[in-house]
């Protein structure tokens, strides 16, 4: 039996359509990692399956209790140590009605003994025999051992704040556990435990994450909440969310394959199309092409047959009209472009030196004692927090000057540098204007290029840009930096708040335009699978 299901869930903003018709089952043990564009409408799912919106349309029903994270998070008042006693309180209302039943019992009272049963059920499930050494576990493994528990919470950062509000739902173990990006402000050492602990879980995991890794390492299913072909009920192909069985590595190789599937189908149809419109010309022609003036001695045969073969040929007709009324009616929709972002990239430079540094340093930010990029430079850049990555970054691009020290570029050489973060100057100017910026002629004369690009949309060429979405300014960032045509890539946490379709095409642009590139990233999925060379910044 499911312990989560929805039913038909659609929901609209300001007259957007979020999503429409999405519908899910998922049973104890089922771990289902949720996917999609920006603003595709996955927090806005976690939410309405966890009864904190009301959906326009549709139903959610549950069995059993609920865990909910969102990202933002809601700790109550108080230490630490009494966040901590508020989670454990369900284990000891359980405790504290069982021993209630028990004496009911012992007094002879059959009828509690029901009841009992169902809470005895429930507190084994949710393993309540060690919710203590749970929660010290979760203190631990989440990186907070550290704080102590008379601290008040408002004076924990907001990172410290996430982290608690992670570790007091893997308290509460509930039977269905929904969290929104669940791996934001945890260290590689905390993802580990935070994935153990997940995959020892005994009910539902739904969770919304932009970490690949931790998808791979977690997920049982992944439902894609961008819109795929599929079959209606009614037979006729429609547009919708795909649900995918196994980890993240699966569901790329099936949906690289439905990918193929939806192009194949929608070249049937045109196919279908057209040969159904070449019948209803060529049967036009033919309808009449046997009659004529009737003569005296025309014998009754060749007439008779000749009418037989009018009528058989209308019949054609008439069949491929329906057929092609049948085909415009039920379109099989072309698939989204594909980001093609090799096109938009520069030519490999030639041999040499194209940016050297030589004791270049910021003071308290960071020291370059020597550093020399060339064609066939493939370096990414680890360290931990503070430790001058990004400084690092602006150095090597020009962005920022050093105190001391040299960095040399090589004559005409083209930089495509993607800051970590940063803001456009002017919010109240379009999306367009801001990607033809220094260009010569009319901000309109570039509207076609940066559509082809495909990292924003039509309605969004136009739309200022600090009404943006932080993901929808990080493409026009993207597409800034390919106007130069880069010859070398300078990539600082490129993997930030863009889609993981975006981010699998954006990774296989840069590998196939055999560039060469530095990169700056935390994103684990990309570690593991960097080929290249490394430093570490301490």
């Amino acid at each position: 039996m499911s312990q989560l299901s929805a039913r038909s869930l659609s929901i609209s903003y300001a007259g957007r359509v979020v999503f429409d018709d999405v519908s899910l089952d998922a049973g104890a043990g089922e771990r289902l990692g949720l996917v999609g564009e920006n603003g595709a409408g996955k927090s806005t799912l976690l939410r309405l399956l966890a009864e904190a919106e009301e959906p326009d349309t549709g139903a959610v029903f549950r069995h059993g209790s609920l865990g909910y994270l969102s990202q933002e998070p809601d700790l109550p008042p108080g230490t630490v140590k009494d966040a901590v006693d508020a989670a454990l309180a369900e284990f000891r209302a359980l405790e504290a009605r069982m021993r209630t039943l028990e004496g009911r019992m012992s007094d002879g009272d059959t009828a509690a003994l029901d009841e009992y049963g169902e809470l005895m059920a429930e507190y084994e499930r949710r393993d309540g025999w060690s919710a203590d050494a749970r929660a010290a576990r979760a203190i631990a493994g989440l990186g907070l051992g550290e704080v102590a528990l008379e601290r008040p919470v408002e004076e924990l950062s907001g990172g410290q704040q996430a982290r608690l509000a992670l570790a007091l739902a893997l308290v509460r173990a509930p039977d269905v556990l929904l969290l929104d990006e669940p791996t934001n402000h945890l260290d590689d050492d905390a993802v580990r435990y935070l994935e153990d602990t997940l995959r020892d879980h005994h009910g539902v995991v739904i969770a919304a994450s932009h970490d690949r890794a931790f998808l791979d390492a977690v997920c049982t299913s992944i439902l894609d909440l961008d819109p795929a072909l599929h079959t209606a009920p009614d037979g006729k192909p429609a547009l919708g969310p795909s649900r995918y069985a196994g980890t993240y590595s699966d569901y790329l190789r099936s949906k690289a394959a439905a990918r193929l599937r939806w192009e194949h189908e929608h070249q049937r149809w045109n196919d279908d199309v057209d040969q159904a419109r070449a019948a209803v010309r060529t049967g036009a022609r033919q309808v009449g092409h046997t009659n004529r003036a009737r003569r005296d001695n025309d014998k009754f045969q060749p007439h008779f047959f000749g009418q037989k073969v009018d009528a058989a040929v209308a019949r054609r007709v008439r069949d491929a009209e329906n057929r092609l009324k049948e085909l415009e009616a039920n379109p099989v929709p072309k698939p989204p472009r594909p980001l093609t972002l090799r096109a938009s990239m520069g030519d490999v430079p030639g041999d040499g030196i194209l940016i050297s540094a030589r004791d270049a340093a910021v003071p308290g930010r960071v020291t370059l004692p020597a550093l020399d990029i060339a064609a066939d430079t493939r370096l990414m850049v680890t360290g931990p927090n503070g430790s001058g990555k990004s400084s690092m970054m602006a150095v090597l691009a020009g962005a920022l000057e050093p105190a001391q020290g040299r960095v040399m570029h090589a004559r005409g050489l083209r930089i495509g540098w993607l800051p970590q973060s940063g803001t456009f100057p002017d919010p109240g100017l379009s999306a367009l204007a801001v990607f033809a910026a220094g260009r010569e002629g009319p901000a309109s004369e570039y509207q076609s290029e940066l559509a082809r690009l495909g990292l924003l949309a039509g309605s969004e060429l136009h739309t200022p840009v600090g009404r943006l979405s932080v993901g929808q300014q990080r493409r026009l960032a993207l597409a800034r930096l390919l106007t130069v045509r880069p010859q070398v890539l300078l990539l600082d946490e490129p993997t930030n708040h863009l889609s993981l379709g975006l981010v699998e095409e954006l990774e296989e642009a840069v590998t196939g335009s055999r560039l060469p590139v530095v990169l700056v990233t935390h994103d684990r999925w990309a570690r593991h699978r960097w080929d290249g060379d490394r430093i570490d910044l301490r």
